[in-house]
């Protein structure tokens, strides 16, 4: 039996994908906004019902101009629940993340403990939907207009849901998303920013394109971070595909809930009220004392056994290398007791079920 991983990159036909990129030799157009990019961003503009989106070379050039094109300096209440990228961005841009603790039922930052973050210092929110759990929006954007802060959703995992009929990219001054191998939707490599304000966006292109207004004017210091022709066709091929992939999760999502679901030490992720969901990932949570082992031993089973599993989000970031002595984990008692008992299970839309059902005579065996 071949390793079953945990995620595997959805892909259109080969032919599809020939056909769509075989202009590119005609016009010989691969990067710098061409066409494919140009209709990808108006397609994606539909799909996510947003009024403004803007393309990068990835999701987390996406995040770290998002926050210098808000042109804010100071604290960032953020969770570090989250993959490092989120907390690397802040960094990078010379702010300081203040982290929050999260909610333990959908691993979400606890809106019940921003408040109390907050100093003269903050200046904004970033809050991180977590394996497509919502965060509560109506109560960070109360919060944010209160205290006058920004919010940046990292919405990575959060792709194409709404909550309550509203596109997710909809809250916040801007969510961002990223278009990895590994997400629900991916262009290769590649992400975006979907933004209210039209100024944000203006930055947004000229941070992600050198700072170039126009052919004679260089009106700030920007980097590359531009989406090319063929990750932009990978994207509007696998754009048509999407709902039937998602159909094909959702498959999957419901037989895990319907084999694991009630099984002692074993807590599996429920989809949120009024949530349009994606099902990008199959999170448990292995509580040791009730299943009768840990999470790493689970893991190294089903490892045994062909099945790789992945510790997401493990380590959480406040506790990371490059962080140590700087930040501690204990500010965050739940975020690092979850890191220490998650474990995503394989999850893509050509998973069969017999695979699934191995998978948790497995889990359900051990």
């Amino acid at each position: 039996m071949d390793n079953i991983l945990v995620t595997r990159s959805s892909m259109p036909p080969i032919e599809e994908y020939f056909s769509e990129i075989s202009n590119i030799w005609e016009n010989h157009w691969l990067t710098n906004m061409g066409e494919k990019h140009v209709r990808l961003q108006k397609e994606l503009l539909h799909y996510l019902d947003v009024d403004n989106v803007e393309l990068f070379t990835n999701g987390h050039m996406a995040l770290e101009m998002t926050l210098q094109a808000l042109n804010i300096s100071g604290e960032v209440i953020t969770s570090p629940y989250t993959f490092v990228s989120t907390t690397h961005a802040i960094v990078r841009n010379g702010m300081t993340p203040v982290f929050c603790d999260i909610n333990p039922e959908d691993y979400t930052i606890d809106v019940n403990k921003i408040e109390s973050l907050i100093t003269d210092k903050t200046v904004a929110i970033l809050p991180i939907h977590v394996y497509g759990n919502v965060c509560d929006v109506d109560a960070i954007d109360e919060i944010a207009k209160k205290h006058n802060l920004r919010v940046i959703y990292d919405a990575a995992h959060a792709f194409g849901e709404k909550y309550n009929g509203k596109g997710v990219a909809n809250f916040g001054d801007v969510s961002c998303f990223s278009f990895h191998a590994t997400k629900v939707f991916n262009t290769i490599e590649g992400g975006a920013a979907c933004y209210r304000d039209g100024v944000i966006g203006e930055r947004l292109y000229q941070l992600k394109n050198f700072g170039i207004k126009d052919e004679e004017t260089i009106s700030g210091v920007g980097a590359n971070a531009k989406m090319n022709e063929f990750c932009a066709a990978m994207g509007l091929c696998n754009l048509r595909h999407l709902n039937d992939e998602i159909r094909k999760r959702e498959i999957v999502y419901n037989r895990y809930i319907e084999r694991l679901e009630g099984v002692k030490g074993i807590k599996v992720n429920l989809i949120q009220r009024g949530v349009e969901y994606n099902y990008a990932y199959f999170p448990i949570v292995v509580e040791p004392k009730e299943y009768g082992n840990d999470r790493d031993y689970l893991f190294k089973k089903l490892f045994s056994n062909n099945i790789v599993s992945r510790k997401y989000f493990y380590p959480i970031t406040n506790t990371c290398d490059c962080y140590k002595g700087i930040f501690s984990p204990e500010d965050t008692p739940i975020a690092y007791e979850i890191s220490k008992k998650v474990l995503t299970l394989p999850m893509y839309a050509d998973l069969d079920i017999g695979t699934v059902d191995y998978i948790c005579d497995l889990i359900i065996s051990v």
